[in-house]
């Protein structure tokens, strides 16, 4: 299969009225967005499994080319996906792709993945710690790896949007599932005035948490400038 064959098929399968849509999500200009709807491009990384080599040959020019690749590459044996694991997060520059970014294998290989997650939550490129805290949230989120969790939220740089709020739904899960042990870890202080209240907002929007919950974490809350999170 040639990219020009791929692109061919994914402007077939364009929705104009969805690409607008998208791209007021993404809030990047940058990116090339086609258009394509979720369903559609989950159906066509089915059809499109056994292309993964000429998907990594392809250029990152189009948004849907690329979390094609992203999801092609999620499919492969915990020893392949990790042999270009850091070539490949390096690709990630939009919040859709790297949280879509979830390969199975981890969850039967968690202490073997542990390593890159540590490394890739201090990274310093913010959508390289928001996989990573991403990660976290999908496979980790249980009693066990808690200090994993707290470490990772700790090393990864809150003050960036898009790692802090990744950071604060890792957190936020964390409230839901355990939620003394989050607590406890809220009242430390430890996180930063944005990723702590923004976690909390988050956390209180469940429907997993009794109203006393709640309002006990909305007590927790930080002071910040102009009183937003």
């Amino acid at each position: 299969m040639t990219y020009e064959e791929v692109l061919a098929r994914l402007f077939s399968e364009q929705d104009e009225g969805y690409r607008e849509f998208q791209r007021k999500l993404l809030k990047n200009e940058d990116i090339h967005i086609i258009g394509v709807r979720m369903p559609v491009l989950r159906r066509l990384a089915r059809e499109w499994k056994g292309e993964l080599e000429n998907f990594l040959a392809f250029p990152d020019e189009w948004y849907e080319v690329t979390f094609l690749k992203f999801s092609l590459y999620a499919l492969l044996p915990f020893d392949k996906f990790t042999a270009r694991i850091n070539e490949m997060v390096g690709l990630l520059d939009n919040w859709a792709t790297t949280d879509g970014f979830h390969a199975k294998c981890i969850a039967r290989n968690r202490e073997e993945f542990l390593p890159y997650i540590r490394a890739f939550s201090c990274d310093g490129r913010e959508f390289v710690e928001r996989y990573a805290l991403v990660s976290l949230l999908h496979d980790y989120v249980e009693e066990q790896y808690l200090p994993e969790i707290f470490a990772a939220l700790e090393r990864a740089d809150g003050t960036k949007y898009y790692t802090g709020m990744g950071a604060a739904w890792l957190m936020a899960e964390v409230l839901v599932k355990y939620f003394d042990a989050g607590r406890e870890y809220l009242k430390e202080g430890r996180l930063s005035p944005f990723v702590h209240n923004a976690a909390i907002r988050k956390a209180t929007e469940s429907f997993r948490l009794s109203k006393e919950q709640k309002e006990e974490l909305k007590s927790f809350k930080k002071a910040t400038k102009g009183g937003n999170f």
